[in-house]
């Protein structure tokens, strides 16, 4: 059976595991990614997880796979994260396969993308033909299997769902529009808006979910808000492409009920037409190491 070695990178982790080619993630290794601006330090990171795996699982790997955050120039895996500011037109692909390569194909594509992909084939859209896979963490993204094929896009940017506009009156977002989904659900973004609302804990996703499951009002008002705009988001993309499933992933997905009640709530209030209320919304059946298995799914053949 085929073996991959598979690297996601994120705004917030960097993993790395070894894929079997029906999904299974035999080695995961991650760690945190680097915050700033200096290139090189994340590229340290990314070696230091690829090369644990290595050493753990052997060097019998046939192909790697990238998922990584974007945009990115595709396929060309040059990379400018808009969560990652120490990446800016760095040339990913190029740096992976020449230390870990040699002559074993490759290939690269954005991290939600690969999520789309893993769990249409193994996860919560197996056997559906159209799957939306989010991945809401320290950046928000989006991709795309739409009739059972992976959607890509005239640059290979298709899905950016976390630059659709949900609020017409909000702040402009770093991509430079105004309104975008992004700087209401990222992680950040929900820390500022609790500390906005007089939190005083620690200004993170994670402590911020905890004071919200804790009861504290103003950690509760930002998990509302930024699941109510996930939630206009995914009904407006269910309506414009007929999805089965949107499966949401990252970091933020894990903060429970505190951002999947107001998540789903706001879905059905902004979902219509029957087709769009019949999109199921779930969490990734592949759990945490489903960005890994996704990078693995890019270059794993389709057992269909």
């Amino acid at each position: 059976m085929s073996l991959v070695l598979a690297l996601d990178v994120g705004g917030t982790k960097t993993a790395a595991g070894i894929v079997r080619g029906d999904g299974e993630v035999l080695s995961y290794v991650r760690e945190p990614t680097p915050q700033g601006t200096d290139a090189e330090a994340v590229w340290d990171t990314v070696t230091d997880v690829l090369d644990r795996v290595i050493g753990e699982e052997g060097d019998a790997y046939t192909a790697v796979g990238i998922g990584c955050g974007g945009p990115m120039l595709w396929p060309q895996g040059v990379v400018s994260p808009g969560n990652m500011p120490a990446w800016r037109d760095f040339p990913l692909l190029d740096r992976v396969r020449a230390r870990y390569a040699g002559d074993r194909p490759v290939a690269i594509h954005n991290d939600a993308v690969a999520l789309a992909v893993a769990e249409h084939r193994w996860g919560a859209g197996r056997g559906r033909g159209h799957v939306l896979g989010m991945v809401v963490s320290t950046g928000v993204g989006a991709g795309l299997v739409l009739g059972g094929r992976r959607i890509d896009g005239k640059t290979g940017n298709a899905g950016h769902l976390g630059h659709t506009i949900v609020d017409p009156d909000g702040e402009v977002c770093r991509c430079g529009a105004r309104g975008c989904l992004e700087p209401i659900a990222r992680g950040p973004a929900i820390a500022a808006h609790a500390v906005a609302q007089g939190w005083a804990g620690e200004q993170t996703g994670v402590a911020v979910a905890a004071g919200a499951r804790a009861g504290d009002a103003a950690c509760i008002a930002a998990f509302d808000r930024a699941g109510r705009a996930v939630g206009r988001a995914i009904a407006s993309a269910a309506a414009l492409l007929d999805l089965d499933v949107a499966v949401v992933g990252g970091g933020i997905s894990q903060a429970g009920d505190v951002f999947w009640t107001p998540l789903r709530a706001s879905f059905h209030e902004h979902a219509g037409y029957p087709f769009v209320t019949s999109c199921r919304i779930t969490e990734p059946v592949l759990g945490p190491t489903a960005g890994v298995a996704g990078a693995g799914a890019l270059v794993l053949p389709d057992p269909a």
